[in-house]
Formats: C-alpha cells, sequence, structure tokens
C-alpha cells in the first residue's frame, strides 16, 4: 500500500492551485539546474538503475529507451516526443496529467530532452483533449515565463517544448503513426528499422515516451532511483497510475504501488464490486487491447506485468476494466472488436481485411447465430492477424477475442445452441404458413 509521502503527482485531483507556483510549493521545478548539471550520463545510469518501465502500455525500461539516442550529434537535431494520443478505451490516467498536474510534464520533458541530447519536446495530444490541452499549454506559458525552458533559461539548457493537438485517430497513438501525423502526414505507422532512436522525426534521432514515463522523472531523479526501485517487486518497479473503470462503486484514477493485489486496490480504491465480490464476471486489466481474464481469477492477482502474465493477459495501462454479470461479455467483446476495425489504418492486410471479418463473426456470435466449428475458425484467424502487421494494432484486434474464447467458451456455445434450439422450434410453423 502506497503511503502519501511516496505519491509522485501531488494533485492529480485537481484540488490545490494547478499554477505554476501552486506546483512549486509541492516540489515541481525544485533544483532542476542542480539535477542537469550532473549530466546526461548520470541522468540516464540513475534512470536505468531506477527501474521505471514505459507507462505506456509496453513496459520497455525508460533509461535504456534514452540511453539509444545518439551521444555525439552527426550534425542533425534530436527531439522528443510525447505521446499524449491516450485513446485506449478504458485508459484515462494522462489526461489527469494533463488537466491537473501539468508542472510534472514540462519539468520531466526538460530533463528527459537534456540527457537525450534534444533541442525540443513535441507533445502530441489527443485530439478530443480540448480542456487538457489548454491547461498544458497554460503551464508551458507559465514555464517561458518564469525563464525556466525556453532560450538562455535558468536551468542552462536551451530547450523548447510545443503541443501538437491530433485528430482524433486511435493508431497516432503508435509511436511512428504519431510521427508521420506530426510530420503533417496519414497516420500511419512505419517499417521498423530503422527506429526512431536512429530515424524519427524528420528523419532526426527521436525518443517517443508516455506522459507519465517522463512526468514521474523529475521526482525519481530527485529522491533517488533506490527509492523508486524499492516500491513494487523486483523488474515491475515503482508507483502507478491505475483507473479503475466499469462497475466498482467508485470509478477512480488513483497512483498506487506496483504489485498491489486486484482485490486490495478495488477495496481500497473502487470502493469494491458493485453487487459484492460475487457479482465480478470479467476484468480486462489493461486497456482494451488486453485478453479479458474470469473474475474469479482475478480476487488475488498481482497487479503489475509479471503477475497479469501469469494470468494469460497483459498490465497494458493499468487501465482496468471491471464487468460485473449484468455485462453481456459477448456483446462487450464485439463492441471491441468493432472499435479496432474503425481504428485500423488499412496498410497491413491482415488487419484491414482481418479486423473487419473477426467483428461481423462476433456480431453473429452476440445473437448466437453461428455453428460452433466457427469459434476455432475465429481464433485461428485471430492467430493469423496477431503479429502479422507493422503495428501492435493487429495484436490489440486479437487478444480480446483470444481471451473470450479462451475464459467464456460454453458462453458462447450456449448461444449457439440456443438460437438453433429458437429456429428449430419456429420452423414448422413457418412451414404451415
Amino acid at each position: 500500500m502506497l503511503q502519501d509521502k511516496d505519491r509522485i503527482f501531488t494533485n492529480i485531483y485537481g484540488r490545490f492551485d494547478k499554477s505554476l507556483k501552486g506546483a512549486m510549493s509541492r516540489g515541481a521545478w525544485d533544483g532542476t539546474k542542480g539535477i542537469i548539471d550532473k549530466g546526461r550520463d548520470w541522468i540516464i545510469n540513475e534512470m536505468k538503475a531506477s527501474g521505471l518501465r514505459g507507462r505506456g502500455g509496453a513496459g520497455f525500461p525508460t533509461g535504456l529507451k534514452w540511453s539509444f539516442m545518439p551521444k555525439v550529434s552527426d550534425g542533425r537535431p534530436s527531439y522528443l516526443v510525447v505521446n499524449a494520443d491516450e485513446s485506449e478505451p478504458g485508459t484515462c490516467k494522462d489526461r489527469e496529467i494533463l488537466r491537473n498536474d501539468p508542472h510534472t510534464l514540462v519539468e520531466g520533458c526538460l530533463i528527459a530532452g537534456f540527457a537525450m541530447g534534444a533541442i525540443a519536446a513535441y507533445i502530441y495530444v489527443r485530439g478530443e483533449f480540448i480542456r487538457e490541452r489548454e491547461a498544458l499549454q497554460r503551464a508551458i506559458d507559465e514555464a517561458y515565463e518564469a525563464g525556466l525552458i525556453g532560450k538562455g533559461n535558468k536551468n542552462g539548457y536551451d530547450f523548447d517544448v510545443y503541443v501538437h493537438h491530433g485528430a482524433g485517430a486511435y493508431i497516432c497513438g503508435e509511436e511512428t503513426a504519431l510521427l508521420e501525423s506530426l510530420e503533417g502526414k496519414k497516420g500511419q505507422p512505419r517499417l521498423k528499422p530503422p527506429f526512431p532512436a536512429n530515424m524519427g522525426l524528420y528523419g532526426c534521432p527521436t525518443t517517443v515516451n508516455n506522459v507519465e514515463s517522463i512526468a514521474v522523472a523529475p521526482t525519481i531523479l530527485r529522491r533517488g532511483a533506490a527509492w523508486f526501485s524499492s516500491i513494487g517487486r523486483p523488474n515491475n518497479v515503482g508507483t502507478k497510475l491505475f483507473m479503475l473503470v466499469g462497475h466498482v462503486n467508485t470509478p477512480c484514477t488513483v497512483e498506487e504501488e506496483m504489485g498491489i493485489s486486484f482485490r486490495e486496490l478495488v477495496e481500497k480504491h473502487g470502493g469494491g464490486i458493485r453487487g459484492g465480490w460475487d457479482n465480478l464476471l470479467a476484468v480486462i486489466p489493461g486497456g482494451a487491447s488486453c485478453p479479458v481474464i474470469r473474475g474469479e481469477d482475478m480476487g488475488d492477482a498481482i497487479m503489475d506485468f509479471d503477475g497479469m502474465r501469469e494470468k494469460k493477459s497483459s498490465f497494458g495501462t493499468a487501465a482496468v476494466i471491471i464487468m460485473d454479470k449484468s455485462t453481456d461479455i459477448v456483446k462487450a467483446i464485439a463492441r471491441l472488436s468493432y472499435f479496432f476495425k474503425h481504428e485500423s489504418c488499412g496498410q497491413c492486410t491482415p488487419c484491414r481485411e482481418g479486423t473487419g471479418w473477426m467483428w461481423r463473426v462476433m456480431e453473429r456470435l452476440v445473437v448466437g447465430q453461428a455453428q460452433k466449428r466457427e469459434i476455432d475458425m475465429l481464433l485461428d484467424v485471430t492467430k493469423q492477424v496477431e503479429g502479422h502487421t507493422i503495428c501492435a494494432l493487429g495484436d490489440a484486434a486479437a487478444w480480446p477475442i483470444q481471451g473470450l474464447i479462451r475464459n467464456f467458451r460454453p458462453e458462447i456455445e450456449r448461444r449457439i445452441d440456443e438460437f438453433s434450439r429458437n429456429a428449430h422450434q419456429t420452423q414448422p410453423l413457418m412451414a404451415a404458413e
């Protein structure tokens, strides 16, 4: 259980002054120059030692990612790009940082930008986030006015921060599609290699990081890597913003320690499951793209990367979507199938054709208008889509369906039986007419 003194985001609910003055009173921008004076190598080594893994879903070690940037410039500028295109259904943590605690991100941009030798940060904000973008822009303007960023600033490293507003495409949350969109092109993922650290924005070395990954960096460097890595369990350390979405009594976004059990997280912050624990049907632990888990398998589940892998799902962004027994689970997964079909950019054939095909089969399974052999055929198609596309959207479309078939196959079969029974009963009547 996380203690208040260990929280990084002290204004996540917007209860206090959001301005620069308010942020500074809570410890932001404290000794930033001192951190920069310790040099690039010290910052990157400290971030590696902290054990921070990317908070955008993939969980790649942040310090290691920063270290991929070239140490010596070959004449091209380097860039930091912050992914604030938070579009995964169920995920709503980055918007709280932008809305209520934006100075953590602005300071993080400066420090991370310095560590990787970048000349500027571009923060790519999701198209639907209007108020969030305004709050972030206010924070950036304040930082410029106070001489904390920009040319000749007090912190001793010239650095600019720009906000770019997206047009509301989920695919632009994929880092290379985000770069394409930022360059003014169609938001479609790029083939890798070359990787962004070598050839990213405008063909220059670039690192793309999630909002939360950048926003926690200043506090980690102030308090030390040992403090951060002491929270949680090995390979899954630190604090994390969890989102409790759906059928809990008090849905919320809350900062907790990695490795908290699902039961404790829900009891302490979610006010328990709606209708009690016996009413829990299913949980999607990390945003819409993660495989669904049966409710009875979740009670003592450990909420971190390894804990969710043990449950044959993934930790993702820690957007915990909770469904009670009033949920039509097949219909819920069919709805997600529609989302991924709608948001596919259409560049890869397996994804372009497969997402639509899977959704149409799912729509039939909702009412049971199918044959049982189609369940395995659908599973087979998800395997043909998964791992055969340029980006992970194909995987994201396949995994919820795989989780559904793995955990709720009897429910799908029951609907097929019921539909065929009803069709059987009505046939003689129609013949009599």
